[in-house]
């Protein structure tokens, strides 16, 4: 029989599919029905901006504490220093303090348009594991929660395993990574009654690792909860397009470009995206996500809109949608498409088509570039690009000139 969830928290995660496993279900049900349970998503700090496959994680934290639970991000300024290896081919590249603290600065912003943090019991609170992780000492460390973790057991583990399996290389300093993150949990628990941990389906065995070690040292009960690894019915990873990586920094990636990686979901996706990455009603998603035809796109507008004001904001969305039909409807050129400014001193002897497709961020290199306008993929001003050799003088900027990659992807180059 399946088990019907008490409390609201529960309920959501299975209504809207956020739920792929979990330690203890009716155990985490019962003290979520019972009162606030402080709950942590880990985050390591490799890059200046989350992408948008953290963004389910993240609306697993938005809906806790809508549900009246305290979310806890937790920064990985220690953890980061050493690279979680699950399900990698290879080691990450380290990084420094600096580098580090940069990407957790660059990190903050996004968490704050998703929760409201603050002093209360529900606000969200954010802490950094280079508190309890900076300062150990290293023998202590190994006497004191080392002798906790069967090296048998840990080899067992899929993310592990499947490395050794590949014969793939997996150093001494990734393999404390498990402890290590298991250590975490046991920090939080003790220092503000943390009692979830909550991530992807990949790390399962370092949550598990978690609650055993909180366990035996604290003789505290916790709970592990994970969420499935998305793919798109095409079999892409979430948050990867054409043009790479889906930033949630707006300085990374404009509100544009951003509402457009929403609009451009497949039909078979619609109705599944909007459970996770929305908060409209469950069955409002599922009568969108039915549709067929010409009005399934108003359904993938739904959306676009929906994402992009929970993290943009309402006049964001407005604007990128305003561009699109502008763009697509109307063979417009629309206010808020991706912008590239160069110098006038960039063009006084003439810039290739290739050279302009490239600083567009359009393709990644002059090969790419040249293969585009060989498919007939490429077009300036909306005519197509035929000549790869073709040079632009600075005559041609009087006026914005508009690039398209494809049907779908646009910018825009100025000179100033």
């Amino acid at each position: 029989m399946t088990y019907t969830p008490k409390s609201e928290f529960m309920a959501v995660m299975t209504q809207r599919g956020f739920l792929a496993g979990c330690t203890d279900m009716e155990g985490l049900d019962e003290a979520m029905s019972a009162g606030n349970v402080p709950t942590y998503i880990g985050y390591d700090a490799t890059a200046q901006s989350l992408h948008v496959g953290h963004l389910l994680n993240i609306m697993m934290l938005r809906w806790l504490q809508k549900t009246g639970h305290q979310p806890i991000t937790l920064m990985g300024g220690g953890t980061t220093k050493v690279g979680d290896p699950s399900f990698r081919a290879d080691e990450r590249p380290l990084l420094g303090p600096d580098q580090i603290g940069a990407n957790i600065a660059g990190m903050q912003s996004v968490f704050a348009s998703y929760l409201s943090y603050g002093e209360g019991a529900t606000d969200a609170i954010m802490v950094n594991n280079a508190e309890w992780l900076d300062g150990l000492n290293y023998l202590e460390f190994l006497r004191d929660i080392g002798r906790h973790f069967s090296v048998n057991r840990m080899l067992s583990f899929e993310s592990v395993k499947s490395r050794l399996d590949r014969e793939q290389s997996l150093s001494f300093l990734e393999f404390n990574y498990m402890i290590l993150q298991a250590y975490d949990f046991l920090e939080l628990n003790r220092r503000y009654g943390c009692r979830l941990q909550m991530g992807g389906s990949d790390q399962w065995g370092n949550i598990v690792n978690g609650i055993d070690l909180t366990r035996r040292v604290l003789e505290t009960e916790v709970f592990g909860l994970t969420s499935p690894l998305l793919t798109t019915s095409d079999g892409r990873k979430m948050g990867k397009s054409a043009g790479g990586a889906i930033w949630l920094n707006s300085n990374m990636l404009s509100h544009y470009e951003f509402w457009q990686f929403w609009r451009n979901t497949t039909d078979a996706d619609t109705g599944r995206f909007l459970k996770l990455y929305t908060e409209l009603p469950v069955e409002e998603c599922e009568r969108l996500g039915a549709l067929s035809g010409s009005e399934i796109n108003e359904a993938k507008i739904v959306l676009a809109n929906e994402v992009t004001t929970l993290l943009h904001g309402a006049d964001a969305a407005r604007a990128a949608e305003a561009t699109a039909r502008e763009v697509f409807e109307k063979g417009g050129v629309g206010d808020d498409l991706p912008t590239v400014t160069l110098a006038r001193a960039d063009v006084a002897d003439g810039i290739s088509v290739v050279q302009l497709l490239v600083r567009s961020g359009l393709v990644k290199s002059g090969k790419e570039a040249k293969r585009l306008i060989a498919e007939n993929g490429a077009r300036l001003d909306d005519a197509p690009l035929t000549d790869a050799g073709l040079m632009l003088d600075s005559g041609a900027f009087s006026a914005p000139v508009k690039l398209s990659a494809g049907k779908k992807r646009h910018a825009l180059v100025r000179v100033e």
